[in-house]
């Protein structure tokens, strides 16, 4: 082992404080040209290469076989220099995404250009996350769930395959809300939106972005909501979370303006005033007479009626079904109420918006919408307001 060389100190004359220290440096390295072609990265190119050194360095030998030590020891350097670059050839590989073979690495270059297949597979409740419930699905990514992608990845090549083209593809999705139609798609993403509908007004000095939203209960922007459920709540953080967004603590009862607002601020064009709206409601009037086929009963007839024309799921006035400003067609209604098992015929008495001054539209059979406006009808008889339908049934069995 190299060790730093020992001074000795020599004074000259005597004189105590006339010393000089003096150093015995080994001899200077002799240059060593580098003639070596870094190209090779084979064993036949490292063997080849330093064969021709020892002949070179050993002229008066004119004869090598494999049974020397040398050749020997040349073959197994050759042997560890191969290793040592095809290792070298795999790191390198890893660091760009068309030869990535490694499933972290891919993931990772991918998530680099916004591409989370991981975290998209897990809440679409596929692949290795299929067995998930919906509130496991609505979180985070952890580790193991990162390792139990990865090795599901090794199990199903074509799939790393097919992320490798999806990913650089998706950088040409737009994700800023620039047009109009930026802004309804992207809020509509949001898990409490249902519907969305942007508009650009001029203010007289700047044009303002105007958005309205039908949300997920149909609440009033500005109503305090302490009812939120586990599953629309978890949804909802994982969807900021991804984002980086704030969102308001659940148990300090935020509106659904306080939640919108900081995912339009992170999304919408700098110097872009954005206004949340609320949709308007239209409360709708419906009169049905029903004709029972003579093997069902009037009330299995009534509960299917009622799930039909309800806002549950699958339900015609379910919320988020109809469009802004969709016009209500009574056809839509025969269409809907003559597939249901039991019913043989329907006649639509009255159909009109909530209001004396609005004409009965039996007969036209549409009720015009336009804008903001939108069709309900709850059938709440706590709150006729939001609409409300009679059913006259005939035929069929009573009870």
């Amino acid at each position: 082992m190299a060790q730093d060389p020992v001074a000795a100190l020599l004074f000259d004359g005597g004189c105590p404080d006339c010393g000089r220290r003096v150093i015995d440096l080994p001899d200077v390295l002799p240059e060593v040209g580098d003639d070596f072609d870094w190209d090779q990265r084979d064993y036949d190119g490292f063997r080849l290469f330093m064969l021709q050194e020892l002949a070179a360095r050993f002229p008066e030998r004119r004869r090598w076989t494999p049974a020397d030590v040398e050749v020997a020891l040349v073959e197994v350097l050759a042997y560890a220099l191969d290793q040592l670059s095809d290792g070298l050839d795999r790191a390198q590989a890893e660091r760009y995404l068309e030869s990535a073979r490694r499933p972290e690495s891919l993931r990772r270059l991918l998530l680099m250009v916004g591409y989370d297949i991981a975290g998209q597979t897990k809440r679409t409740q596929q692949g290795p996350f299929a067995s998930l419930g919906a509130e496991q699905a609505a979180t985070p990514l952890d580790a193991a769930d990162r390792l139990r992608f990865d090795d599901w990845w090794l199990d199903h090549p074509e799939k790393m395959e097919q992320a490798r083209l999806d990913g650089p593809r998706s950088i040409h999705d737009q994700h800023r809300m620039v047009t109009l139609e930026d802004f309804h798609l992207q809020l509509e993403r949001h898990p409490l939106v249902l519907r969305a509908h942007a508009w650009e007004r001029w203010d007289g000095s700047w044009s303002t972005v105007h958005v309205a939203v039908i949300n997920w209960r149909r609440l009033d922007l500005d109503t305090p909501c302490d009812d939120f459920s586990d599953d629309i709540w978890l949804q909802t953080q994982s969807f900021h979370a991804e984002r980086g967004v704030h969102l308001p603590e659940r148990a300090d009862d935020p509106n659904v303006r306080s939640i919108l607002y900081p995912y339009l601020e992170a999304y919408r064009m700098v110097g872009q005033e954005v206004v949340l709206e609320e949709a308007v409601e239209v409360g709708i009037v419906m009169s049905l007479s029903i004709q029972v086929n003579s093997e069902y009963f009037q009330s299995e007839i009534r509960h299917a009626v009622e799930r039909a024309l309800g806002t549950g799921p699958g339900g015609f006035f379910a919320p988020g079904r109809l469009r802004f400003g969709e016009d209500l067609f009574a056809s839509d209604l025969y269409e809907l109420l003559m597939s249901l098992a039991g019913v043989d015929n329907i006649c639509i008495n009255r159909f009109k918006r909530l209001g004396d001054r609005f004409r009965d539209q039996a007969a036209s059979g549409q009720i015009v919408l336009e804008g903001l406006e939108v069709a309900i009808c709850d059938n709440d008889q706590a709150q006729p307001e939001r609409g409300y339908f009679t059913l006259s049934l005939h035929g069929g069995r009573k009870g």
